[in-house]
């Protein structure tokens, strides 16, 4: 009931807004190429389905793997910039510099280099995507209390070992933030990237659907990509709460005596 009562107010909005949606434009007799009701997106969304379907598998696919390789590089990112604040001092402005630049002048050097196959666009995405997970994991580390640290060294703990099995875990909940907003892009990215250039692909069939003008099309493709944004952030939520438990967790259960 909890879970109902946090959802039932976003559920009622969306129903709202299809509901004012189809009126609006049913009444407005406004043309479906220029703004389609909701049931003629959903009909659409049919209709397209058996050429929808592997387009996103190949978008998926990008996404995917981007995002493994986002994660796995900004994590080490972090913790060699927490390491050496020599190597942070000289790599993480160049890091900086390349999330400032726009993917439509970096998507033309990855054309020339990897051609229209997949592996440029995996590339782009992890590229895109390491930079908050990186971030977060250098703060998240910096956060971690010195006691934490003492008490490991103490024990008779390597620095080493205290970095992966102490310094990690408690940061863990900073760094699965930096995931999270990684994630909330990663799909848009690949499916931005195939649209400049590629041969399959959410981007190259949204491409299509927009030199055809069918609207409708082009509001199909956005749900799929919406979607699979979100299938990606849930599976990110459920592996925070199974290898870190819930944010309750943390908290300090004397906190309230003090």
């Amino acid at each position: 009931m909890e879970r109902i009562r946090r959802i039932l107010p976003t559920v009622t909005a969306v129903l709202l807004i299809l509901i004012v949606w189809q009126i609006w434009v049913s009444r407005a007799g406004i043309s479906p190429n220029v703004l389609p009701s909701p049931i003629a997106i959903g009909q659409a969304l049919v209709d397209s389905w058996p050429s929808l379907w592997p387009a996103a598998q190949v978008t998926a696919l990008e996404s995917f793997v981007g995002f493994v390789l986002a994660i796995a590089c900004g994590i080490a990112l972090g913790m060699a910039f927490y390491v050496s604040r020599t190597l942070k001092s000289a790599l993480f402005p160049l890091l900086y510099a390349a999330q400032t630049m726009p993917l439509i002048s970096i998507a033309p050097l990855f054309l020339i280099w990897f051609g229209f196959d997949i592996s440029g666009k995996i590339i782009i995405v992890a590229i895109f995507g390491l930079f908050p997970i990186a971030v977060q994991t250098i703060r998240g580390l910096e956060a971690v209390p010195r006691f934490y640290t003492d008490v490991a060294l103490t024990c008779g703990a390597s620095n080493a070992w205290t970095l992966w099995h102490v310094k990690l875990r408690v940061a863990a909940r900073h760094i699965f933030g930096g995931i999270r907003i990684s994630a909330a892009y990663t799909v848009a990215t690949a499916a931005t990237a195939e649209y400049l250039g590629s041969r399959s692909g959410l981007g190259i069939w949204l491409q299509a659907a927009y030199n055809s003008f069918r609207t409708p099309l082009v509001f199909c493709a956005t749900i799929v990509i919406i979607a699979m944004t979100c299938v990606l952030l849930a599976t990110v939520n459920a592996s925070e709460l199974l290898l870190i438990g819930p944010a309750s967790d943390d908290e300090d259960p004397d906190a309230d005596q003090l």
